[in-house]
């Protein structure tokens, strides 16, 4: 609960105590201390504090380690959280190490062909996207898909992700021939799963909006904001926070477009939203 309201500081003494608690009624090695010291170290991360949070982390993997060997899903999850953490510090060696570590570990559990290996590929390729290194990626997001499509079905939401990964790769690239398609067929999973009027729609139709306008069409993108900006309108409520952020990028379109008082009353409308407490 401390955690969750943004009392870091109280969490962190709490979650401290919780470990001290275990360690004395259930022994050092046990794996509800793990649990304590994975929560602790997510707090100390949360807070940037990567100082504390390492050794927190490290200690947890260790223990689960031991108590339920070197291969299981729970020591994959603990060598997940260790190298997100070198990620959020940009050690990106040492979490590229831990990333294939934790992959090799589900594989070798679960099979190459599982759901849950597309995931430790994906946390691996959004690792070498962050810093920068599409070549890499790429293969790894590719196999995520293909392995998604084969176990879940095509119009799987988690194949939407994974066309959303692939799509924003090339375009970040600037091939927006190749991402265009797959933003167009990650919007038609959400309109057959979640119907016209999901937010999930919206989000996909700002994809592709964003798209357009990353290539000068202009119109294109104005109407593939405003179907987005609708439905979030017609789905929240005019008056909702996640309203803002659309509208701002609405703005910047007709700024951009040179039609300076439509994008002025988009981004006063936002800022009247930002404005009104929580």
């Amino acid at each position: 609960m401390l955690y969750q309201q943004g009392w870091y500081d109280q969490a962190a003494a709490a979650a401290a105590k919780a470990v001290e608690a275990a360690e004395r009624d259930l022994g050092p090695l046990h794996p509800d201390v793990a649990t304590s010291l994975n929560l602790l170290a997510l707090i100390h991360r949360t807070k940037g504090d990567y100082a504390a949070a390492e050794p927190a982390q490290k200690r947890a993997l260790e223990i689960l380690e031991k108590f339920l060997g070197p291969q299981h899903h729970s020591v994959a999850i603990a060598i997940g959280n260790l190298a997100e953490l070198y990620q959020a510090q940009g050690r990106y060696a040492d979490a590229e190490r831990a990333f294939a570590r934790a992959l090799a570990n589900v594989e070798g559990i679960l099979g190459p062909h599982h759901p849950n290996v597309a995931t430790w590929l994906n946390s691996l390729a959004g690792m070498h996207y962050a810093k920068g290194d599409f070549a890499a990626a790429q293969p790894l997001y590719e196999r995520a898909l293909s392995i998604r499509e084969k176990a879940l079905g095509p119009y799987n939401p988690a194949v939407a992700a994974s066309l959303n990964n692939l799509a924003a790769l090339y375009s970040a690239r600037g091939d927006y021939a190749a991402a265009e398609p797959l933003y167009e067929r990650s919007l038609e999973i959400a309109v057959r799963r979640m119907g016209q009027g999901h937010p999930a729609v919206a989000v996909a139709l700002n994809n592709l909006a964003e798209l357009h306008g990353a290539q000068g069409e202009y119109a294109e993108a104005e109407a593939l904001y405003q179907r987005s900006l609708a439905i979030l309108e017609n789905a929240l409520g005019p008056e909702h926070p996640d309203l803002a952020a659309p509208l701002e990028t609405l703005a910047r379109l007709y700024r951009v477009s040179g039609r300076m008082e439509e994008a002025k009353r988009l981004a006063d409308r936002a800022a009247a939203i930002r404005a009104r407490p929580r």
